[in-house]
């Protein structure tokens, strides 16, 4: 055997083996999967403190909200006047407001219509705003103009002025309308900045090749938008409500704060720091404990949707 032939039986064999010098082994070369933005954004999220700070906080409160018994063992409705602002006892570890109620159940309590009210809001909210900002996106043109200057004025009405104009329309109705109403009032004004956001989102994706593909092999446009455009516009619309969530319920406290959003028996986050407010020289903790309880909550959703904002959007890398 020549040289040229050693040589080239030497190659065929360390081939046949495979860069790990195994038989058999193959070229693991460009055998990586290609990273996608959720894996980046998740991966980005992992090594965030605070993403698990918020979600612990958002899980501690929405857990408080649906199973409110397992954070206080006291019924935040019975109240007697002989406790009337006594201290921490049986289990009231902040002591009893003017009325003779443990603090600290009621705030445990209020969560529920407060989480309920705002993640109701949101709900309704993003599906408005997907649809128009999906419409306003897709086809442009007159569609667009007459759908973005909607978006424009509903933007300039402000939410807690239309909101107090249209709750006094209400007057005394029942606790279940009364949550519905303001759930209502607030996702009909509070869905704009979300429609703008899947706009952006809708028309950046309608220009990307496999939208132009499946409107070659004759798909329509809603098997387009359903199929190809919404996956590609959640994730914007997600941050942005997440965020909002925060802001409905700290919308709906300010409403009841001022005694046209939720009222008694429904017990609220901003009817007890409304209650507080007024007995606050006799004793101070009535309006700390419930305070404490809605800015945490507030502050919990808006750290969250940040930080998923800032995983998603590649400029921010």
């Amino acid at each position: 055997m020549s040289d040229f032939e050693t040589v080239a039986a030497t190659e065929n064999q360390a081939a046949r083996r495979g860069p790990s010098g195994e038989p058999g082994a193959p070229d693991r070369v460009g055998t990586h999967k290609p990273r996608s933005l959720a894996g980046d954004a998740w991966r980005d999220l992992r090594r965030n403190p605070i993403f698990w700070i918020s979600l612990a906080l958002v899980t501690l409160v929405s857990l408080m909200a649906i199973v409110p018994g397992l954070f206080a063992s006291n019924d935040p409705q019975d109240c007697l006047l002989s406790r009337q602002n006594a201290g921490p006892s049986g289990g009231a570890i902040f002591g009893y407001d003017f009325q003779g109620c443990d603090t600290y159940s009621r705030a445990v309590y209020g969560s529920r219509a407060s989480l309920l009210v705002g993640a109701l809001s949101a709900l309704f909210t993003g599906v408005i705003a997907l649809v128009i900002g999906m419409l306003a996106g897709y086809f442009g043109r007159w569609v667009d103009a007459v759908l973005s200057r909607v978006i424009d004025i509903v933007l300039g009405i402000p939410l807690l002025l239309a909101a107090i104009v249209l709750l006094k329309r209400v007057g005394s109705a029942s606790p279940n309308a009364r949550i519905t109403a303001v759930i209502f009032v607030l996702a009909v004004l509070g869905w704009t900045t979300a429609a703008r956001v899947v706009r952006s989102s809708v028309i950046t994706a309608k220009e990307q090749d496999y939208v132009a593909a499946a409107r070659m092999l004759g798909a329509g446009h809603g098997r387009i938008m359903w199929r190809h455009i919404l996956p590609n516009s959640l994730a914007p619309a997600i941050v942005v409500l997440t965020i909002a969530l925060g802001s409905f319920i700290a919308a709906e406290a300010t409403l009841s704060f001022l005694g046209i959003g939720l009222k008694a028996p429904t017990i609220s986050w901003g009817q007890d720091i409304d209650t507080g407010r007024i007995h606050m020289r006799e004793s101070a903790t009535p309006l700390i404990v419930p305070s404490t309880f809605l800015a945490l909550t507030v502050l919990a959703f808006i750290m969250l949707g940040d930080a998923i904002r800032d995983a998603f959007d590649p400029k921010l890398r």
